[in-house]
């Protein structure tokens, strides 16, 4: 069982360096592999024909997809779907072969533990339309952040791998994002804390649409596809 990891794919603005990686590892891979995308993905999108498209595209792959949310998704249509249980974490199962990761859980997949926390503050919110391009279930709400450190704590704070659409304060801070939205600090700040407090392998995020890694641990991942 492999994983794959990439940055944010925008339904089918930047789904083509997906498509490419497969097409040149073709033979590697099968469903009992992973895709992980780190938010802003389209599997809920804003436009229906794009959507249907980017879910297509999706399942065609040899690899089943794993996704967080961002903060351009419909909310809205991401959480009409039934929540239900995937190794050890909560999900919603929009096909059996596309997995949208839930905020706040821990996932044992192949004896490797992954914790989950999407989520992110549109700079561009200015520009969309609530209830249609925009919505305000893009930021974590406070059961979410209790959940998270519920399931952190029972898993004795050590994961693997932490999955994130944006960063944690001090890292965002080292990449020169030190500035923030007043509406993004509390989300900063508490995955500052997850840094802080949980022993893990390495951190994958999205959401700044550049590849760079940080202090060793921490990967901010857009156009980079590569195996963890």
């Amino acid at each position: 069982m492999s994983f794959v990891i990439t940055g944010d794919t925008h339904g089918m603005l930047d789904i083509g360096k997906t498509v490419e990686y497969f097409n040149e590892h073709e033979g590697e891979y099968n469903k009992d592999d992973y895709l992980i995308i780190l938010g802003d993905v389209g599997v809920c999108g804003f436009n229906p024909e794009e959507e249907k498209e980017t879910r297509e595209t999706l399942r065609n792959l040899p690899v089943t997809v794993l996704f967080i949310d961002g903060n351009h998704e419909h909310f809205d249509h991401l959480n009409a779907y039934p929540v239900e249980e995937w190794n050890g974490g909560k999900v919603h199962m929009i096909y059996d072969d596309i997995i949208h990761l839930m905020r706040g859980q821990v996932y044992n997949i192949d004896d490797k533990k992954f914790f989950s926390f999407g989520g992110a503050y549109s700079i561009d919110k200015m520009f969309r339309r609530v209830g249609f391009s925009w919505f305000p279930q893009e930021l974590p709400c406070p059961a979410e952040y209790e959940e998270g450190f519920k399931n952190l704590e029972a898993s004795d704070w050590k994961v693997n791998y932490i999955l994130s659409h944006t960063s944690p304060r001090e890292v965002g801070a080292a990449m020169g994002y030190g500035e923030m939205s007043d509406s993004e600090i509390e989300l900063r700040q508490y995955l500052q804390r997850v840094a802080d407090n949980t022993e893990f392998d390495a951190w994958y995020f999205g959401h700044y649409h550049i590849d760079e890694e940080v202090e060793d641990s921490f990967f901010c991942l857009y156009n980079d596809i590569f195996e963890i």
